[in-house]
């Protein structure tokens, strides 16, 4: 019943853009906050970027900020990874995944709830 399913990945050049989409379903959109990881091959898993789905509030991980900008339609129940200027190492197999926004403390380890399955970004240079 609860699924987030991500897409808008694929091949682009470095310093192109690509935009990701995650679709909720089964829970109530705006009690949660969205986030985006990442997960490169030998690299542990790394957050990118979350947000607040009722109010907007987002955050960045240090590597992306200014390139990267995370939004919402909670008409739709979606959020959007827009990703510009782009870099070979943003290569990566990118989730979204939901977590209870009473749970939220702001920090990448917190235990987010649900997950999507992935979509594969890959930056040639």
């Amino acid at each position: 019943e609860v699924q987030l399913v991500e897409s808008g990945g694929g091949l682009v050049q470095a310093g192109g853009s690509l935009r990701l989409s995650c679709a909720a379903f089964g829970f109530i959109f705006d009690d949660y906050v969205i986030g985006w990881f990442r997960q490169a091959p030998g690299k542990e898993r790394e957050g990118v970027s979350c947000i607040r789905t009722s109010d907007g509030r987002a955050v960045y991980a240090d590597s992306v900020k200014g390139r990267f900008t995370i939004s919402r339609d909670n008409a739709k129940n979606t959020v959007f990874l827009q990703m510009n200027s782009l870099k070979p190492e943003d290569t990566a197999l990118y989730y979204c995944a939901a977590i209870p926004v009473y749970r939220w403390t702001m920090s990448w380890y917190d235990e987010y709830r649900y997950w999507g399955q992935g979509t594969q970004v890959t930056v040639s240079s």
